[in-house]
């Protein structure tokens, strides 16, 4: 047992001074590593790659904080606690911010070329990809360090590799000509999850095109003037009546004076426009779908720029915006535009840069879903994988069996080449570990790489397995996969959660992970998304260091508003404020047992019949809050396990048992009670500490460290079981009256004006005899925290005062005796508030009956209108009854 230290303690608690300190103490000794140990049981967190592009962002902030929560809680509990940091290579978000940097100096990375363009792009990732580590670390997180790996690196690029090379044999993988989501800018495809859609002002052309035999033709609607150009045939609904006698005629595409079919199918849409629509199978993903439908050519006149090709003719090189314009203005000079109306209409854009992104014809590579979705659907419905909240096993599955083929090609340069050669002599495309010396096909020796990526999801699905040796049989892939559990946003459940889950169970035959936590998305206060540009984002180092609040409290607020009942987290600065006010009440009760601990040595814990009723009171409490704690975490009940702590530090402990224990430790409890108060006072908050430990972790340390304490940090120390011994029921329920007693007391004199610093002499009416007996052993806790200077108790057949403020609680009336003058003052004072609390009342009620406030009014305005009814009506009660005890006798 380490003695509790003797030095000086500050009278406040500054995180910047604690904080840093322990961090690098706890790193020196090695604690957050996990090395092979098949004696003990491992629990395996892997931490969802952050961008080497980025920084700390609150979103980070909180999923690292709750990974850091289940992960200090299990190496508390003795499980070999594994947690893996890494970086993601992010293709896509690394080109957008080279190509800016390039950008400064005029110059973009074909200036440069592939080979200096990954040069440029690793010194940078250099320079500045691990940034995000030091504020990882800023916030206390205990991952294993030395495992730290990037998706680049040559082990894991080797995995990346082989997952290929294994997908294509087995037949997962194919290469072929599809339309996909091509943005302009970055020059590369696009996923389909990784698209934005905005809302845009837009205009709907209703378009004449002539019939080939010289009728009117048909009057069709689109708002893409500009690949008329490109136009096929012509659809309608084959129940639209408007048109069936047209179904099978032919009509002129203006300008480019094609002519084209009136063709029927029931994907179009009858009631958008005129009815009638344009098809145009290479520049729209359902165009395409009907074209192939009735056998239609796909022609092209977008580039991959966004440019008009020269099958565009008068429009060639015009960019597409700028085509969609002169396009316009060309149909209406030659007469064919009927009619234009506003439209608007969502526009599919890229994640990264926010460009509007083209439905491009390309060769691509893609992974057939269906065959590795099957597994993983089992998975989750055989409970093999559980969700929580559970509502994600919904969205999870659905998405699941509507599965599409997925396109894993990026034509970028910075990422994973794809190891697939083309012959240049005969077109076979061979894929293979290592460039192949002839094509197999021809004997040709022209080979030449695909230039193109693979999508970085791709790489970072094989994150659980990569990570420890795979496709290697390695110690550490045999004892830490599976994993444990998943944390993470719902943003990803579809691109990084549900490919995890298939990729593990294809390359490895089980599962990565038995949990996935969903936890809520962080918004400001109103709602809205946390952004730097606009104004309305919250910085984390800024919040931990230059404002002073330091990790733990950044880290309490993230938590103990983390719901499973919500899908958004709303955050202010206010909150961290609160929480500030919690570490200086942790800290205020620890320098208090600290400086009652001088004297004290610890030894075994005293017979729980020994001990005092209040002493075994706060020892049940604590047991029934480990208890609570524990239970929470097991059921990824965050929030809960926060606020059980919590409520027993400060109110429980801090509050009452701290105020309580004061009479004992003055002396006036009798022989022997400060020994008892103060092993108990120490045993509680040491235990306490461990279970806010995995929260809050420096303070908890700091504190842990200055009482006594076994071992050499708290980190490595035991997580409280639940002591069933000190479970104590009588000793709850009787302290419990107590407080109550104390309460009303305290009430009474804030009702009847008594000031803070005068005493007062209440009288307790107890008939039970029992009760009786019991609150006059506790006389000396009631004369100090209800500040009595004399506390008696009358027979309950003795006449009570004339006059006397009256309160019943628990079978005890409480009385508080005034004079006629006081009585007569106090009187006046309670009828005039009773006055304004039955006007607004009246006023509640009023907006409670009006059928128009419940059906306008928010659901949670109702329920806070609801809730002030009640709190007026219980006080409209009180006060009534305080002017019936101060009648006049």
């Amino acid at each position: 047992m380490v003695s509790a230290k003797p030095e000086r303690i500050p009278t406040t608690y500054d995180p910047r001074r604690v904080e840093q300190r322990w961090y690098q103490t706890w790193l020196s000794r090695g604690y957050f590593h996990a090395p092979v140990d098949p004696e003990r049981r491992p629990f395996v967190i892997m931490m969802p790659l952050p961008n080497i592009t980025g920084d700390l962002h609150i979103g980070h902030a909180l999923n690292n904080t709750l990974q850091d929560v289940l992960i200090r809680w299990r190496r508390m509990q003795g499980w070999n606690s594994m947690w893996m940091p890494g970086t993601d290579h992010a293709s896509i978000g690394t080109h957008v911010v080279i190509e800016r940097e390039l950008a400064k100096e005029g110059k973009t990375r074909f200036d440069l070329g592939r080979e200096k363009f990954l040069e440029f792009t690793w010194q940078w990732k250099e320079k500045y990809g691990g940034i995000i580590y030091s504020q990882l670390k800023r916030m206390g997180f205990s991952c294993d360090w030395d495992r730290v790996t990037f998706t680049l690196d040559p082990g894991y690029a080797h995995a990346v590799t082989e997952a290929f090379l294994r997908l294509h044999a087995r037949g997962h993988i194919y290469y072929g000509q599809r339309m996909i989501n091509w943005c302009p800018h970055d020059l590369t495809s696009v996923s389909d999850l990784e698209v934005e859609y905005q809302e845009v002002a837009s205009t709907l052309y209703h378009v004449r095109y002539p019939g080939a035999d010289g009728s009117d033709g048909i009057v069709i609607a689109t708002q893409r003037p500009e690949t008329i150009l490109a136009d096929v045939a012509v659809a309608v609904h084959p129940e639209d009546g408007r048109y069936r006698n047209l179904v099978g005629r032919q009509v002129v595409v203006p300008i480019v004076q094609r002519v084209v079919p009136i063709i029927a199918d029931p994907r179009v849409d009858p009631q958008f426009g005129t009815g009638a629509v344009k098809i145009t199978p290479g520049h729209d993903p359902l165009d395409n779908q009907i074209g192939a439908t009735h056998g239609l050519p796909a022609p092209v006149v977008l580039d991959e720029h966004g440019r008009m090709t020269k099958e565009a003719g008068m429009f060639a090189g015009l960019d597409r915006f700028a085509a969609r314009q002169a396009v316009a203005a060309e149909l209406r000079n030659r007469g064919l535009v009927v009619r234009e109306e506003p439209y608007t209409t969502a526009v599919a854009v890229c994640e990264r840069c926010k460009t509007v992104l083209e439905p491009y014809i390309t060769d691509q590579w893609f992974v057939r879903m269906a065959d590795l979705a099957a597994p993983a659907i089992r998975a989750v419905r055989e409970g093999r994988v559980r969700f929580h909240p559970e509502r994600w096993t919904k969205v999870y599955l659905d998405w699941m069996e509507g599965i599409r083929d997925w396109n894993i090609s990026r034509r970028l340069w910075w990422g994973h080449q794809i190891p697939a050669w083309h012959c240049g002599d005969c077109g076979e495309v061979v894929v293979a570990r290592q460039r192949p010396d002839r094509c197999p096909r021809c004997a040709g020796a022209a080979l030449t790489q695909e230039e193109q990526i693979l999508d970085t999801w791709f790489s970072s699905a094989l994150w659980p397995f990569a990570t420890l040796g795979w496709p290697q049989d390695t110690p550490e892939l045999r004892y830490f996969y599976p994993g444990s559990v998943l944390v993470t946003d719902r943003g990803i459940i579809f691109l990084w959660v549900a490919r995890m889950i298939m990729f593990g169970l294809e390359f490895l035959g089980e599962v990565p992970f038995t949990d996935v936590y969903i936890h809520p998305t962080v918004l400001t206060l109103e709602g809205r998304r946390m952004s730097k540009s606009m104004g309305t984002g919250i910085d984390p180092m800024e919040m931990m260091d230059q404002r002073g609040y330091g990790a733990d409290a950044l880290r309490f607020a993230l938590v103990v508003r983390c719901s499973q009942q919500q899908q958004d987290l709303r955050f202010s600065e206010k909150m961290l404020e609160d929480v500030r006010n919690f570490n200086n009440k942790i800290w205020n009760i620890a320098r208090f047992v600290r400086l009652n601990l001088e004297d004290f040595v610890p030894q075994a814990a005293p017979p729980q019949e020994a001990l005092g009723l209040i002493d075994r009171w706060i020892l049940s409490r604590f047991a029934r809050t480990a208890a609570e704690v524990t239970g929470h975490l097991e059921s990824f009940e965050f929030d809960k396990a926060a606020k059980a702590i919590y409520d027993f530090l400060w109110s429980t402990y801090a509050d009452w048992y701290v105020e309580l224990a004061k009479v004992d430790l003055s002396g006036q409890g009798g022989p022997g009670r400060r020994r008892q108060v103060q092993w108990t006072l120490w045993r509680v908050l040491e235990g306490a500490m461990r279970l806010l430990h995995p929260i809050m972790p420096h303070i908890t340390e700091e504190v842990w460290q200055l009482v006594p304490h076994e071992g050499e940090s708290i980190m490595l120390a035991p997580w409280p079981q639940p002591q069933a011994q000190w479970l104590d029921a009588p000793a709850e329920r009787a302290v419990e009256r107590l407080i109550r007693v104390i309460r009303a007391i305290r009430s009474l004199r804030a009702d009847m004006g008594v000031a803070p610093g005068t005493t007062v002499a209440p009288l307790l009416r107890v008939a039970d005899g029992g009760r009786r007996a019991e609150l006059e052993a506790f006389a000396p806790y009631i004369r100090l925290l209800a500040r009595a200077s004399g506390l008696t108790f009358p027979s309950p057949e003795a006449t009570p005062p004339a006059r006397a403020a009256a309160a019943a609680v628990d079978g005890v009336e409480v009385l508080l005796p005034l004079g006629e003058a006081e009585a007569a003052r106090i009187r006046g004072r309670l009828a005039r508030e009773l006055e304004r609390v039955e006007q607004d009342l009246y006023r509640v009620e009023a907006r409670l009956n009006s059928t128009g406030f419940l059906s306008r009014a928010a659901e949670e305005v109702v329920e806070g209108e609801r809730r002030r009814h009640e709190e007026l009506r219980r006080r409209r009660e009180t006060l009534a009854r305080y002017l019936t005890s101060l009648a006049e006798g």
